[in-house]
């Protein structure tokens, strides 16, 4: 019977939640990498029991750790990340240049069709490719190296390269975002690179309509369609149909568009998923009450998914790699919160329970339907 795997990076380690098709009773293995920060925890689509994990910690320093049998066992990749050409500068708040630094690993996104093959989103902004399972990395420097890269500020967590997504029909094209300087695209595989932010606002930045500076919080889309993609940017949630060329707002009638993280259901490329938070300064959700809000039309139209989630005194985040999706045929959807919980529905939102309480602050959330 197929079933699924929950992959979850916390502020102490990462877990590993596995249930069968029913997503019913579940059992929990972890903490792994017990007091380590893990950004990201994912696995390989082309071999289910690969297993990449990004670890860190102020004393010492940024690790990547791979399993190949689904997180029984672990050992470190290799962490020699390897910068190509010069390592450039950035202007910081106080606008003097800063050279750039290898602080963490933000995310991982493992190639669909080969196990060996896997990107790293790293703070600052750089962007690498491993083509030996984490044996070894290089630099694509094209990104870094941009024109416009002088200019880009750090998000309040940092420069972070935190959104990878590989096109599956195209295998030159590679969408990213950085916060704070917004979505960039390449078409010949990480050769060149050019913003695709047009149609972005942001309030804050001297021209709230540049190229780039925009603080992009996260990017989706659905598999079947790579030219539809959805943003959860610090203020709007936005689509664009054409490869993001041009945006335009679907927040529509969302009790706030302030958020982190986006989904998209597997099964319908219009139905989306975000949980709007205050505000930027009130990382919380309105009124203390957790609700996922829901699409089906591809954004301005939003209804609120509530049952089985905390509707008072709730004050909990959901950060920009926190939410997943499996492929299951009736949609699963998961989410876990800085208070250390971990939902999950098995009805692509309709209702929620809680697989786990009191893990420690959740960074992200990854989920791999097993065969």
């Amino acid at each position: 019977m197929a079933g699924v795997r929950v992959l979850v990076g916390t502020s102490k380690g990462a877990f590993i939640l596995t249930a069968d098709a029913g997503r019913k009773k579940w059992e929990v293995s972890g903490p792994h990498f017990g007091g380590w920060e893990v950004y990201h925890l994912t696995g390989s689509p082309a071999d289910p029991d690969r297993l990449y994990a990004s670890q860190s910690t102020g004393w010492f320093g940024q690790l990547i750790q791979r399993s190949d049998d689904g997180g029984a066992s672990w050992a470190p990749a290799g962490n020699d990340f390897n910068y190509q050409g010069e390592a450039g500068t950035h202007l910081w708040y106080d606008g003097t240049p800063r050279p750039f630094e290898f602080k963490r690993v933000w995310h991982l996104e493992p190639s669909a069709a080969d196990p060996d093959v896997v990107y790293a989103g790293a703070e600052d902004a750089a962007l690498f490719r491993s083509a030996d399972g984490g044996g070894s990395w290089e630099e694509l420097p094209a990104l870094r190296q941009h024109a416009s890269a002088p200019g880009w500020q750090p998000g309040a967590g940092g420069m972070c390269l935190h959104t990878i997504m590989l096109d599956p029909g195209d295998p030159g094209r590679i969408f990213t975002a950085i916060s704070a300087a917004g979505a960039f695209r390449s078409d010949d595989g990480g050769t060149s690179w050019r913003p695709i932010n047009r149609g972005l606002h942001s309030e804050g930045i001297p021209d709230e309509d540049a190229e780039v500076g925009h603080c992009v919080h996260r990017l989706a889309r659905h598999q079947a369609r790579p030219d539809v993609l959805f943003m959860q940017k610090h203020w709007d949630v936005m689509r664009s149909d054409n490869a993001g060329d041009s945006w335009q707002e679907v927040s529509g009638d969302l009790p706030t568009d302030f958020g982190f993280t986006i989904g998209v259901h597997a099964h319908e490329p219009d139905t989306v998923f975000v949980v709007p938070i205050t505000s930027d300064s009130l990382h919380y959700p309105p009124d203390g009450k957790l609700r996922v809000y829901r699409s089906r039309s591809g954004g301005n139209e939003w209804e609120p998914l509530a049952d089985g989630l905390p509707q008072r005194d709730c004050y909990v985040n959901v950060l920009r790699d926190a939410m997943a999706i499996d492929s299951l045929d009736e949609c699963g959807v998961y989410f876990g919160t800085t208070g250390g919980q971990v939902y999950a529905s098995a009805d692509a939102g309709d209702s929620w329970a809680p697989i786990v309480h009191d893990l420690p602050r959740v960074l992200s959330v990854e989920v791999q339907t097993l065969p």
